[in-house]
This record gives C-alpha cells, structure tokens and sequence, in this order.
C-alpha cells in the first residue's frame, strides 16, 4: 500500500468518525447509539460523553494536513512489511488502543491484537470502521487471547505488569509502557479561563488516562480558593457513583489519618510529592524557583506524560489540551512509528 492509499483511507476514516459524531448528537437510533449503550453497560467509567470525547480527539487525529506531515517524518517508510505486531492494549479510557493499532496498519505491518477487557465492544466497533476506510486492512487485523507467532510487542499496562511484560517479551523488540502523569506548574497569575481548562484536564475521563492532571506545583502564596471557584462548572461529576464512591473512601482515610487537606464536596486537594494521585485526588507540591523545578521535572521525565503551563518548561503546552494529542505525539514519548519500522 502507498501513501497517498494511506492519506486516502484516513482521510476516509475522518469523515467517518465526524458522521458518527453528529450521529451521536441526535436521537437517531444508529448502530454506534448501541455501540455506546452496549459499552457504558460493561464499563461503569465510560459516560456517553467520555467516549463522544474519545471519538472527537480520534477525529482530531485524522486531519489530512496533519496526516501528510505526519508520515513525510519516516522517508524510509517500508508499507509492506507484513511483521506481526502484539499489542496489548489498555481500557482505562475509552479506545485508547486506537493510535497503536493505526500506526501498525499504516506501516503496513499486521496487528495481533490483545483487546483489554474493559473496552473490547469500542475497539471492535473502530475496527469496523478502519475497514469500511480500508478493506485492504482486513488481513492486517487480529483479535486473539495470547500473543503468540509475533515479530514485536507494544505493551500498555501498570508499574506492576510492565515488569510481567518486561520478562516474557523480553526476546521480542518492544515498548513497555508503565503508569505516567501529567502535571501542571501554575504562577499564580493564571486566568479564570486558564484554570477552568485546567479543570478539563483533571477532570476528563474522571482523571483515568496517562495525560490526566494528577498533580500540580504552586508558588507558596497560591490561593486555592480560585481553583475551587474556577472547578465548580465540573461539580456534576459528584453525581457518578464509582466516582464519588472513591471521593468518600479517600477523604474518610485522610480523615481518619488526621492529614491536612483541602476540598470542595467532589475533589480533594492535598501536598503531596508523588506525581499519581487516586481518583478523586489532586496532589500538589510548592516551588520557590521555576527554573528549579524545571531541572527537577526534566530529571523525573520518565514519570511524566505531560506538563500544562503558561511557563516556559520543556513541552509545556496549553491548559486544556491534555486529552487532544496530535497524531505524532508519541504515549511516552516513544516514537511508535520508528520502532515499527526498525
């Protein structure tokens, strides 16, 4: 298959996923309207919303200008190699797995994938899609249960079963990936608008996904106060019982524990160094310096997906762009298309 074939067929799968968006917003009974009753119902942490989240950042994805520069980055692109690719796939948001299994397809390789149990019915329900867009893509397609007969291995999962992952594909070449954060470093200067998108940051996916906000670092004068005011447009997320279900359990702990904490009825604030955070947590950490602090986070990169900021620290990017990666923007940093084509 040839690029422009390539462009094609995204181009395609674009147009796609936008029909089935505006779909979605109508009460038109369509086959993705039972796609998403069928998930919501096997998945308590997919919300009709998340996934329509999900479907808007895929579609985001597939611009063809961003598509074009997007494969222009590998001139030695094979787009036949035909090497079976293991991926195992994560569930914690809705059809996380998707920019893996599309890089395996555009580089022309053939997908193994192990479906996470916690979003089979959307990934089945995209691949569809990927082959209405390309039936080419058919043969370059498996569902299975245990990877075997594989060339490589893209494995996303946990700190404790990366070293699983570590272990028993250690003969294949791989990307392991483990838990990462993102975090924010705020000024105090901050707009209300800036800390409400903040908020969708935090807030999105009920803070599920690798790009959520887990933590963010504040000069000592930070006024809290502006945060719980700028969040108060997220406080229905207190209606979601497995939610809020861990917002009691944490805060009864802490309390129990006699920890200082902040909070508004649907979040908690507490100091805290690590980086993860449970649901319904935010952690935050003073800073005195931020060029500082920049030297301490470039030294723990490893642990961070990405960082939000209107301060100039390395990858920096907007508030409220967390849950909208480019298509080249690589989960750990990793760039999958060069280790599939290596």
């Amino acid at each position: 298959m040839f690029p422009k074939k390539i462009i094609q067929s995204l181009s395609s799968l674009s147009l796609q996923f936008e029909k089935i968006i505006s779909d979605l917003h109508t009460s038109e009974q369509t086959q993705w309207q039972l796609v998403l009753t069928q998930a919501i119902f096997a998945n308590q942490w997919f919300t009709r919303e998340s996934i329509i989240k999900s479907l808007k950042g895929i579609h985001f994805m597939l611009q063809v200008d961003e598509i074009e520069k997007w494969l222009n980055n590998y001139s030695q692109l094979n787009w036949n190699q035909n090497k079976r690719i293991g991926i195992i796939m994560a569930g914690n948001i809705p059809m996380v797995g998707f920019h893996d299994l599309l890089c395996v397809l555009v580089s022309g390789n053939i997908a193994v994938v192990k479906l996470s149990q916690q979003d089979t019915i959307l990934m089945k329900a995209v691949m569809v899609e990927l082959l209405i867009a390309n039936p080419e893509w058919k043969d370059k397609i498996e569902i299975v249960e245990r990877l075997n007969t594989i060339d490589k291995v893209i494995a996303t999962g946990s700190n404790n079963s990366s070293g699983y992952f570590n272990y028993y594909f250690s003969k294949y070449p791989h990307i392991i990936r483990k838990n990462r954060n993102g975090i924010a470093v705020l000024n105090g200067n901050e707009s209300k608008e800036d800390l409400q998108k903040l908020g969708a940051d935090i807030f999105t996916y009920f803070g599920l996904g690798c790009r959520n906000v887990t933590k963010v670092y504040v000069p000592r004068d930070f006024i809290f106060d502006k945060l719980f005011e700028a969040f108060l447009p997220y406080a229905d997320i207190a209606n979601h019982n497995k939610y809020i279900n861990n917002y009691d359990y944490h805060r009864a702990i802490l309390l129990l524990n006699s920890d200082k904490f902040l909070t508004n009825d649907f979040l908690i604030i507490r100091e805290d160094k690590s980086f993860a955070s449970p649901v319904s947590v935010l952690n935050f950490e003073y800073y005195d310096d931020v060029n500082d602090l920049a030297i301490e986070l470039h030294i723990q990169r490893e642990k961070i997906q990405c960082i939000v900021s209107n301060e100039k620290i390395f990858n920096s990017i907007p508030f409220g762009t967390t849950q909208q990666p480019a298509i080249d923007d690589y989960a750990d940093g990793v760039d999958t298309m060069a280790f599939l084509l290596s």
